[in-house]
């Protein structure tokens, strides 16, 4: 069996495991269908303009709180150290846990995602790049809640590291406010945020309009963010995997 394989049998445990629960599918949904909700009813004319960017939180929150849970939980009840005896590389634990993190923030971002289009009649005019932007944001936070998660041994512990960087990301990159509306000051911070790079593909495939006219920036910032994730995740794996 090849290492992609066993990548994809790890995966596919993880779904089965802890991914395809009734609630964490629920907590993956619920939660940004009514901060939209919220934000509808109290400006029926421009809550589209803020769509975007609450599937792109919905991506950051959801992958990175999932991988951290499955990989504390499996840390502390001894299933990754069978893991790690097992003919595995460092890469290949990774690459699947990546994958099944990756595929929960994506599945529910297509569901907020089609009721949206449904229900409320949000544009979908590049359908290519808005896929493109769930895809490399599912990718590139779900290997930081993996990095963020095996530094540490519980699961509030990785929360807490994670939150350092999760809510200030939300008020720098776009989600509640376009890019041209922030002060001179902030945008540098917001150019070199990860998710300022998925809203703004997100953005240009609902609508056809963001800050960057073209996807080319957003897309090569984000596949640079991808590879140096996968960069840090395997060393990181198996420095603190048992710690």
């Amino acid at each position: 069996m090849s290492q992609v394989a066993r990548a994809l049998a790890i995966s596919r445990k993880d779904v089965e495991s802890y991914y395809g629960k009734p609630p964490l599918v629920t907590w993956g949904l619920l939660f940004p269908a009514v901060l939209i909700l919220a934000v509808y009813l109290k400006d029926r004319a421009g809550y589209l303009a803020v769509a975007p960017g609450i599937i792109g939180m919905t991506l950051l929150f959801g992958n990175t709180s999932m991988a951290a849970i499955v990989i504390t939980f499996e840390k502390r009840t001894g299933a990754m150290e069978r893991l790690l005896l097992a003919p595995l590389t460092a890469h290949t634990i990774v690459l699947g846990k990546a994958l099944s993190a990756a595929a929960y923030g994506i599945m529910t971002s297509i569901v907020l995602t089609l009721g949206l289009l449904a229900v409320l009649g949000m544009p979908l005019a590049r359908p290519g790049v808005f896929a493109l932007g769930l895809v490399l944001g599912a990718g590139t936070f779900s290997l930081m809640g993996i990095v963020a998660s095996v530094i540490v041994k519980e699961v509030f512990e990785a929360m807490t590291l994670m939150n350092f960087f999760r809510f200030p990301l939300l008020f720098v990159s776009g989600v509640f406010m376009p890019l041209s509306q922030m002060p001179d000051w902030v945008k540098p911070v917001a150019y070199i945020s990860p998710l300022t790079h998925v809203v703004e593909l997100l953005r240009l495939g609902a609508s056809g309009e963001a800050s960057f006219s073209s996807p080319w920036v957003p897309m090569g910032v984000l596949a640079a963010f991808l590879a140096a994730a996968c960069v840090v995740a395997g060393p990181a794996f198996r420095r603190y995997a048992t710690c």
